[in-house]
């Protein structure tokens, strides 16, 4: 327990045993200073239950034991009792817990046996029902009976209290552990993307500077002799050099480790994925909207990499019994990609920037192919068990 815990337990338990104090005082005052002692003793008990439950039981002995000696009657203040045996079992260690246990045995003994034969003694008269033999060992067995269940049951409803407490200590951190390795996971599979995207677009940029270079000397030697060629030239570089832009915008720094050697997809490609899919028993239903604008090496990977992250993980996610959706919708500023497909029960894709139980790795990959390309992505649970998501590739980097 911490400091500041330590301190706001203080001040709680404070508050509470000068309430009691002040009820209890009450019924002491007519008895006289000796009852005014064991009220001060057992209030401090309760005071310092909790923060120091071992302290607050050998208070209460204490206290009771001055009530003993000082031959008083029973009081209110007595009940103080329970809680201290509740709190060595609901906040002591091991060894006060066992104390506690220990303690209800024996002072649930040496009650019985005050009241029943030692406060008879001293007040002349027998509390018990009849005076003879039987009837004082059935008044003795009684009163040890109520004793012990009292105490007893309080520290075994302490024990219970710091069990069920425990457990949820355990389930919170459990819950932050868990959040703390998706989020490491989620971490490690945004920068294994950033790796493969940076490894894909290396060849794009490569080729065109490759090409800007090439059409800059052929312009340089051709400007005085055929001046059209150079026109030419530097119309083909323009075009290279702004796709090249939006490509290397694309890129956060030197992230590739190693150069892919496979071909970058483009959208033409598409219709070849999707009959892979089918293949796979998919049954993807393909929409196109509007007029197709020119789109750079990059995003048209960003567009194919999304499309081909949607199905697949409609393909292992989703219920293959029902068809997907792709629909591809084309404007002056880009295209919309939004794939849509059934999900079965037991399939609950995460949909934020945090994964759920079970993320899908393809979601923080399509996110940042999106974002990387100057667009937005969104994925979304729909209320009748679908699933879907939505990304916007613009025609161009924006500046």
């Amino acid at each position: 327990m911490s400091n500041s815990t330590n301190h706001a337990t203080l001040i709680v338990d404070g508050i509470l045993a000068a309430l009691f104090f002040a009820v209890c005082v009450l019924y002491a005052f007519v008895g006289g200073w000796p009852d005014v002692v064991v009220v001060v003793l057992f209030s401090a008990a309760l005071a310092i239950r909790r923060a120091a439950p071992g302290a607050s039981l050998v208070v209460a002995w204490v206290a009771a034991c001055a009530q003993m000696l000082m031959l008083r009657e029973l009081q209110p203040a007595d009940a103080a009792v329970f809680v201290v045996v509740y709190s060595t079992a609901a906040h002591g260690s091991k060894a006060v817990r066992w104390w506690g246990l220990g303690s209800a045995g024996a002072g649930a003994v040496i009650a019985s046996a005050y009241l029943s034969v030692v406060m008879p003694l001293v007040n002349g008269v027998g509390i018990a029902p009849t005076t003879d033999a039987i009837g004082r060992i059935t008044w003795s067995a009684l009163l040890f009976g109520a004793a012990i269940t009292g105490l007893v049951l309080a520290w075994t409803i302490g024990l219970l209290a710091r069990t069920v407490r425990d457990s949820r200590e355990q389930r919170r951190r459990a819950e932050l552990d868990r959040r703390e390795r998706e989020h490491a996971e989620y971490r490690y599979v945004v920068e294994q993307e950033r790796t493969r995207i940076a490894r894909d677009m290396h060849d794009v940029v490569a080729h065109s500077l490759a090409v800007v270079i090439a059409q800059a000397d052929g312009a340089r030697f051709a400007a005085r002799t055929r001046p059209e060629a150079a026109v030419d030239a530097l119309e083909t570089i323009s075009g290279v050099a702004r796709g090249a832009l939006g490509d290397v915008r694309l890129l956060l720094g030197e992230l590739r480790h190693r150069e892919g050697e496979s071909p970058q997809p483009a959208l033409d490609d598409l219709d070849d994925l999707l009959e892979q899919v089918r293949g796979a028993g998919l049954d993807v239903r393909r929409t196109e909207r509007g007029e197709r604008v020119p789109l750079g090496a990059g995003h048209q990977i960003a567009v194919y990499r999304i499309v081909q992250e949607g199905l697949t993980n409609a393909l292992r996610h989703g219920d293959t019994a029902q068809p997907v959706d792709l629909a591809l919708d084309w404007s002056p500023e880009g295209v919309a990609v939004q794939v849509e497909n059934a999900v079965t029960d037991a399939a609950h894709p995460g949909t934020g920037d945090e994964p759920g139980p079970g993320p899908r790795h393809g979601i923080p990959g399509m996110r940042e192919r999106a974002e990387l390309a100057g667009g937005t992505f969104a994925a979304e649970s729909l209320e009748d068990g679908r699933f879907r998501i939505t990304a916007r590739i613009p025609a161009q980097a924006a500046s």
